[in-house]
């Protein structure tokens, strides 16, 4: 039976660092084991001025390529997912084809999916597999949010990170690899994360360009997040689905092996383990060195689980990606 298989993942984040000592030079009200408390991370990485989403998947792209034993060649569909495209038009996976050099004969499309992206991605690419469309997928995921994040609204600049994986997706006739999905929407949430003056519904102005001249302008929009209802509609949404994905899997929680949901921050996450009754070590986390990186956060965590054997080939391990739209999405693969 024919499978979408993750094969291979890399990933990149911009060398710019802002540390909590560095945070708290800027917000003296801020203690850095505080930070640390509040949200697990102790540092984040800034894209430069330059330098924006697709350039960071590039990165991620070129990254992939270099660690890992894949022609790109091999490569026939290019999927993309980033809040903060190049252009209206044409899609940034046109672009990124080019850029990379993929064959043209690939397929690509964008998506536009936030911290439930990658799952979202990854439903994709199985779609494309399995239905005989494609047999290798390139999965780009990659964000720039402190470019939307206003320079004096610290609680935002205390958790995001701007960072892009890439995530090679293949079809296998003798492996398990992706399994069935849980997705939900409840657009009514969308005002309590938003960008706004990101889009038509509010184009930039002289006046906003303005009143904001002392951040740059705010030219990509200026992200206002609801903390309380983010908290409150994650807790609503995540344990259902998880409990919906183990019974489409006919599987209990101890039939998991590892569980890595969005890297939204460390309260967050524990709380999230605790109501869910998860062993310490099988809920991995991965935010003190790289922040919030939104599409990115699950990938990124993968990789490093890989890395420190807490991922291995065979095991079960659960995703859960929640945020923006309201939208949330999970799966159970087997690596």
């Amino acid at each position: 039976m024919l499978s979408a298989v993750i094969k291979a993942i890399s990933y990149y984040l911009p060398e710019k660092t802002l540390s909590n000592e560095q945070l708290c030079a800027i917000f003296p009200n801020l203690i850095p084991d505080d930070i640390v408390k509040m949200t697990g991370i102790k540092k984040r990485h800034i894209s430069a001025p330059d330098e924006i989403a697709s350039d960071i998947a590039y990165a991620a792209g070129e990254q992939f390529f270099e660690e890992h034993p894949i022609e790109k060649a091999a490569i026939d569909f290019l999927i993309f997912i980033s809040d903060a495209l190049d252009y209206k038009g044409p899609t940034t996976a046109c672009i990124l084809q080019d850029r990379l050099g993929l064959p043209k004969t690939a397929g690509v499309l964008d998506s536009l999916a936030g911290c439930a992206g990658f799952v979202y991605g990854l439903s994709m690419a199985k779609a494309l597999i399995e239905s005989r469309q494609a047999k290798n997928v390139l999965l780009l995921t990659a964000d720039m949010p402190t470019k939307v994040v206003h320079p004096e609204d610290y609680e935002l600049r205390m958790i995001f990170s701007d960072g892009g994986a890439a995530t090679l997706v293949s079809a296998s006739e003798n492996e398990s690899g992706i399994g069935d999905f849980v997705f939900g929407t409840d657009g009514s949430g969308a005002k309590n994360l938003m960008t706004h003056y990101s889009g038509a519904r509010q184009p930039i102005t002289k006046e906003w360009l303005e009143k904001h001249k002392d951040a740059d302008g705010m030219k990509h929009g200026m992200m206002k997040m609801n903390g309380s209802e983010i908290f409150i509609f994650t807790l609503k949404v995540v344990l259902p689905m998880v409990k919906e994905l183990l019974q489409k899997a006919k599987m209990e929680m101890g039939d998991i092996d590892l569980f890595v949901f969005h890297q939204a921050n460390g309260f967050l996450l524990n709380v999230l383990r605790r109501k869910m009754k998860i062993p310490e070590e099988k809920f991995y986390v991965y935010l003190e060195n790289c922040g919030n990186t939104v599409s990115a956060s699950i990938p990124i965590a993968l990789k490093e689980a890989m890395k420190e054997g807490k991922a291995k080939k065979g095991d079960k391990i659960l995703l859960a990606s929640f945020g923006i739209g309201y939208s949330w999405a999970g799966t159970i693969i087997t690596l």
